[in-house]
């Protein structure tokens, strides 16, 4: 992991969308006024005769979206995760994955990372909604080359996805031999003592924890779990039964988040316990999004915490 080298998954999500739409010329970008934010600019660039803002009308774009999916493109549309999962919820459920059309959510400022835009913009009940949908795919990455990857991949899937962005900058946790695949989780050592699962954001602060534990001796392993539906059940049963202690933590609701996907397949195929790190079911507050991540109990820290008691 590099510490210094950071960047916002956004901004990845961006580059890369513009690099694929010069090449791919059935891939139409809409947005929902906000392409500076959610960096779908860079597209609209590169490709203006593609994109298309739709203004303050999340629900139109989304509607939108499936019309032009039903016709055979292959369809980005950004907004914030707030609006896209929240706001338009209607028209997803029923105009795009009842259909199953291909159209591709890309929603950015996800979380209590989000920061001082505060409780009605820190989207915390995404990953809950839109992994529940039927035939929709659900990601969720932690720094650029796997936006980047995840961007490439998701074009060539028919089908609705849900990608999950933050405002936030990351460092760079994978280099360029990496090999990312669509539904498999990527373990981070193999330590026998306790197995972090992590997505997002708080991938960068399980690897930390993993570091500061083993000046103590305590030998954990992390998982990134990028692809959250499908979820990797075989890497999350394995974990299970080759480490001591599970925990999962996420920048989301410990309500039908990571943790609770992990939990049903724990349930359903090695009954264990899992300790849950997540926002306990309340709403955000504003503030600067590291110090968000303390309030929250997020960080590295707390992480070495659980793993110690």
């Amino acid at each position: 992991m590099n510490l210094e080298v950071n960047k916002a998954t956004r901004q990845s999500y961006g580059e890369k969308l513009a690099e694929i739409g010069k090449e791919n010329k059935n891939i139409v970008v809409l947005d929902a006024d906000l392409s500076g934010a959610t960096k779908t600019s860079i597209f609209a660039k590169e490709c203006p005769d593609r994109f298309f803002d739709m203004g303050i009308s999340e629900q139109d774009m989304f509607s939108t979206a499936a019309g032009l999916a039903s016709y055979g493109k292959t369809v980005f549309a950004s907004t914030f995760s707030m609006f896209a999962s929240g706001r338009a919820y209607d028209q997803i459920r029923n105009s795009i994955c009842h259909p199953k059309l291909n159209v591709k959510i890309c929603a950015t400022h996800a979380g209590v990372t989000v920061g001082e835009d505060g409780a009605t913009h820190q989207m915390l009940e995404d990953i809950n909604l839109t992994r529940g949908l039927p035939n929709m795919s659900v990601m969720s990455t932690c720094d650029d080359l796997e936006t980047k990857w995840a961007v490439e991949e998701i074009s060539k899937i028919n089908g609705p996805v849900y990608l999950r962005l933050c405002r936030l900058d990351t460092p760079q946790i994978y280099d360029e031999n990496q090999k990312f695949e669509f539904g498999k989780g990527i373990q981070i050592g193999d330590g026998k003592d306790a197995t972090i699962f992590a997505t997002g954001v708080t991938v960068c602060e399980a690897l930390k924890a993993k570091e500061e534990l083993k000046k103590d001796g305590i030998d954990i392993r992390v998982v990134d779990l990028h692809t959250i539906k499908p979820i990797d059940k075989e890497l999350i049963v394995k974990c299970a039964k080759e480490t001591k202690k599970l925990i999962s933590i996420e920048d989301h609701s410990i309500i039908g988040g990571i943790g609770s996907a992990i939990s049903e397949v724990l349930t359903d195929n090695y009954p264990v316990k899992l300790v849950r790190m997540g926002v306990i079911d309340q709403f955000g507050v504003s503030g600067p999004a590291k110090e968000l991540l303390k309030k929250f109990e997020l960080t590295s820290e707390f992480i070495c915490k659980k793993v110690r008691e």
